[in-house]
């Protein structure tokens, strides 16, 4: 025991000395330093986003414009065409025509009928789909490199060749009047859709996407094969091609394949929704008397992809609401109050300006109470924007959200895709971080002064109507719909 304590002096001893040594006395010992999660995180890198000599581009004669990005890192390519038309293009009277269309082209195509079709795909743990959205029509193929040729086939016979049977024309349709009809028991289905037309009324945006019970109604074979005639241009779309691939001699194989495609002229693209909606507040209560919790969503319209203001909107809809549990709303009505579990702001940004929205859910007792935190929430947004502190975090999460979005090349060639469609520059990816830094205070202020009308909002909350009524009559006239 005393040989120990003697050791024990005699490493102190040494420990002291070696510490004198490096010019550390006494009991001065360095700081602790900080945990890692209250250090201010380090700045994005400037890499490109695509490493050089991997993206290569070129334009066919009739046309179609091709995107390749190599990267070899895994045995797989994926292929994409990207038409620059989509639901936007319809009037309401023709709406669900382009998610239709979409809907057959892989359900029979070249010489397979739909069975054989998607056998064909299984058979080689490939997949293949199309899919219609506001601003564009997609078709897609992918799977190992070492089927690249029958994927190209794939791809080729769902643009160039559908089939367009009569039977699988009705089995879609019965299968989309299905889904709205399934969709109506679905709160939130039922507050994106009344939001919407509360919005847009007469308008297509004022429509679900797959359209309504009485436009899906009037679709059939006949129809999907005119749109396509109308729509699927070599001239308005976009080959992609990414993954373990030559550059040289994929091109080479799209050009023989899809060479002999013929350019036609594009159709317009559809009305533009009005730039104020609505010109005053408005307010609808979708009767759900069976629920106990409420649907509430508020927006206005929003801002176009191209908006120039578009950073410094979406800095602002981070601090306001887009950021989950940092955002103010969040604030507000979760963590002050206890309204809610989740609420969200958006901006939907197309090539005509969508809506911007705030949705949320709570008790059907706390619904006056939840809105009128939300309304004032975005008042608050115009009269009092993020100051620096605020801004500094929203730049940090742009930057964040923007790396992890783009971790692989198939996200990266949907982003590069993406500004093709809208017009926006190439370098924009490059550049995007840099333009969030260089966002400013008074930027971020102009932009709230300018996209958020808190004075006239569309109100829309899904729930009982005879409990919710006695809550909202101080917001001004009630319209009540049944769904």
């Amino acid at each position: 025991m005393i040989g120990a304590k003697i050791c024990s002096v005699v490493v102190v001893a040494w420990v002291g000395l070696l510490l004198s040594l490096v010019g550390v006395g006494g009991c001065a010992f360095p700081a602790p330093q900080r945990p890692a999660w209250e250090l201010p995180p380090p700045p994005p890198p400037e890499n490109p986003v695509v490493q050089p000599g991997r993206l290569h581009r070129a334009e066919l004669e009739n046309g179609l414009q091709v995107i390749v990005l190599e990267d070899p890192r895994l045995p797989r390519v994926s292929f994409g065409l990207t038409l620059r038309r989509g639901e936007a293009i319809l009037p309401p009277s023709e709406a669900g025509r382009a998610f239709f269309t979409a809907e057959l082209l892989r359900r029979g195509a070249g010489e397979r009928d739909a069975p054989a079709f998607a056998a064909a795909v299984d058979r080689l743990g490939a997949s293949a789909g199309a899919a219609a959205g506001w601003d564009t029509i997609g078709v897609s193929a992918s799977g190992l490199s070492r089927d690249l040729d029958f994927l190209v086939e794939i791809l080729a016979d769902m643009v160039l060749r559908p089939r367009f049977d009569p039977a699988e024309a009705d089995r879609t349709r019965s299968e989309i009047l299905q889904s709205l009809e399934r969709a109506k028991d679905d709160p939130a289905t039922l507050q994106r859709w009344y939001g919407a037309r509360a919005l847009y009324e007469g308008h297509r945006f004022g429509l679900p996407m797959s359209g309504s019970p009485e436009t899906v109604a009037a679709l059939d074979a006949k129809a999907a094969r005119e749109f396509h005639a109308r729509v699927f241009l070599p001239n308005d779309a976009i080959l992609s091609v990414s993954g373990d691939v030559d550059a040289e001699e994929v091109l080479g194989t799209l050009r023989r394949v899809f060479g002999g495609w013929e350019r036609g002229e594009t159709v317009p693209y559809g009305a533009p929704p009005p730039p104020r909606v609505p010109e005053a507040q408005k307010l609808v209560i979708v009767d759900r008397p069976d629920l106990v919790q409420t649907r509430i969503f508020v927006g206005h319209e929003g801002i176009e992809r191209t908006a120039e203001d578009r950073v410094a909107a979406q800095l602002l809809n981070s601090v306001v609401g887009g950021s989950g549990f940092s955002s103010r709303l969040m604030e507000s009505l979760r963590t002050e109050t206890g309204l809610t579990y989740s609420v969200h702001s958006g901006f939907s940004m197309r090539r005509a300006p969508g809506p911007f929205g705030v949705s949320t859910f709570t008790a059907v007792a706390n619904a006056g109470i939840a809105l009128e935190a939300v309304i004032a929430e975005l008042q608050r947004g115009r009269e009092e924007p993020p100051g620096e502190d605020e801004l500094s975090w929203a730049r940090t999460l742009a930057a964040g959200r923007f790396s992890m979005a783009l971790e692989t090349s198939g996200a990266v060639m949907a982003a590069l895709v993406d500004l093709d469609v809208y017009g926006l520059p190439r370098d924009s990816l490059d550049t995007y971080r840099s333009r969030v830094r260089a966002a400013t205070a008074a930027d971020v202020s102009e932009a709230a002064r300018r996209r958020l009308h808190p004075e006239r909002l569309a109100i829309v909350l899904v729930g009982p109507a005879e409990a919710l009524v006695p809550q909202l009559e101080a917001f001004g006239p009630i319209e009540i719909v049944t769904p």
